[in-house]
C-alpha cells in the first residue's frame, strides 16, 4: 500500500511539473483535414497516436498535449508538410527544426522575428508576414493571398503560435501578447484564444496582427546548439503549452488552484482577500476576460482528470477523490459535461 501510495504521489508531482493543457478536439479536426482531403486514412493516424477517432464526433472532447504534439509531428510527417496543407506550397519536414538553428546566430529577437518571417516568405506562397514598430509596440502581421477560397482558420493560428512560441523560447520567456486581430470572422472556437494569445481579441479585421511591447525586441537570444536540440524534441507540445498567455487573472488564478489540488481549494473571498482585491473586482475582471472562479476550477480538474486518464493506470474513483470529488457519480457527471464523454469511454477511447 506504501508503494501504491508513493507512485500516486510521484504521478501527481510529475503531472504538476509538466503543466498539463488539453487540446480542443477542433484542433485535432484542423490537423487532419488535409489528410483527409488527399483520401488518406486520418482515423489510422489517430490510432497510432493513442486516440480513439470515436472522438472526433464529440463537439466538447479534448486531448493532452502531448497526445497533439504526437499527432501534430504524424502528420507534418505523412504529408512531408509542417504547415498542414494550409499553403500551396508544401512546408517540408525539416523546415522548422532549420528555421530554428538559423535564428540562434542572431544578436537579439528584432532580427531573429525579421528572419523567421523572411524563412516563411521564401517557403510558402500563399502566406507572408512583416514585423511593424509603432508608438512603442512591436506588431507581427500575417497576410493570406486572397484564392478566392475562404480564410484558411488554421494556417494563422499555427503561423502566429510558431512564430511567437519561438520568439519566446529564444529570450528564455513568455512575451505577453497585449492584442489581437485576426482577418476573419470569429470562429467558434476563439474562446480558446484567450490561453492561446490574449484577452483583448478582434476580428474581421485588414490583417492578422499581434501586438507586444517593442522593448522585447531588443533582448539578447538565449539559446544555442544544445538548448535547441531539447526544444525540438518536445516540440509542438512545449509550444502550445509553455508559452500561453500567463499574464491575465486567469491564469494567476489556475496557477494559485495548482498549487492547492489536490485538497483543500479556498472559496472566491478567501482567494479574494490573498490577491488584495475584493470579490466584486475579481469576479468583473473575470467576466472581462470571459472566465469565472467556478470555470476556471472546472477547467483545471478538467485537465487534470484528462491527464490521469491518458497518462496512468490509476482507476477513477482514484482519480475521482484526487480531484476533490466524493462521489464517483458526481466525477462522472462533471466529466460527462466537460468533454461529452464519461471517464471509462474517454479512456476506452485513447486505447481505441
Amino acid at each position: 500500500m506504501q508503494h501504491s501510495a508513493e507512485l500516486r504521489a510521484a504521478d501527481s508531482a510529475q503531472i504538476a511539473r509538466t503543466e498539463p493543457g488539453t487540446i480542443a478536439i477542433c484542433f485535432v479536426a484542423a490537423a487532419l483535414e488535409a489528410v483527409r482531403g488527399r483520401q488518406m486514412d486520418a482515423d489510422e493516424l489517430l490510432v497510432k497516436v493513442g486516440l480513439s477517432p470515436a472522438l472526433m464526433q464529440v463537439p466538447q472532447a479534448r486531448v493532452s498535449a502531448k497526445h497533439y504534439g504526437q499527432l501534430w509531428r504524424l502528420v507534418a510527417l505523412t504529408l512531408d508538410d509542417e504547415f498542414f496543407g494550409q499553403d500551396s506550397r508544401r512546408m517540408k519536414s525539416g523546415s522548422f527544426a532549420m528555421l530554428c538553428h538559423s535564428v540562434l546566430a542572431c544578436k537579439t529577437l528584432g532580427a531573429a522575428l525579421e528572419r523567421s518571417l523572411r524563412f516563411y516568405g521564401l517557403i510558402l506562397d500563399d502566406f507572408s508576414g512583416v514585423l511593424e514598430r509603432a508608438a512603442g509596440e512591436a506588431r507581427i502581421a500575417i497576410q493570406e493571398r486572397n484564392t478566392g477560397a475562404p480564410p484558411r482558420t488554421f494556417g494563422h493560428e499555427v503561423l502566429l503560435l510558431l512564430l511567437h512560441g519561438v520568439a519566446c523560447w529564444l529570450v528564455g520567456r513568455r512575451i505577453p501578447i497585449l492584442r489581437a486581430e485576426f482577418s476573419y470572422p470569429e470562429p467558434a472556437h476563439s474562446g480558446e484564444y484567450r490561453l492561446m494569445f490574449c484577452t483583448d481579441l478582434s476580428f474581421g479585421k485588414p490583417l492578422t496582427r499581434i501586438v507586444f511591447d517593442a522593448g522585447y525586441l531588443n533582448l539578447p537570444v538565449v539559446q544555442n546548439e544544445r538548448t535547441v536540440k531539447e526544444f525540438l524534441r518536445t516540440a509542438p507540445e512545449n509550444i502550445v503549452t509553455k508559452y500561453k498567455n500567463g499574464s491575465s487573472l486567469s491564469a494567476r488564478i489556475r496557477r494559485r488552484l495548482r498549487q492547492t489540488l489536490p485538497g483543500e481549494v479556498p472559496d472566491l473571498e478567501t482567494l479574494a482577500a490573498e490577491l488584495n482585491m475584493t470579490t466584486v473586482t475579481m469576479r468583473r475582471r473575470l467576466h472581462e476576460e470571459g472566465a469565472s472562479y467556478q470555470g476556471i476550477k472546472d477547467q483545471l480538474r478538467r485537465d487534470l482528470a484528462i491527464s490521469y486518464l491518458s497518462h496512468s493506470n490509476r482507476s477513477v474513483m482514484d482519480i475521482a477523490l484526487e480531484l476533490g470529488f466524493s462521489e464517483r457519480s458526481a466525477f462522472h457527471r462533471a466529466f460527462q459535461k466537460w468533454t461529452g464523454a464519461s471517464p471509462g469511454e474517454f479512456r476506452r477511447g485513447l486505447q481505441g
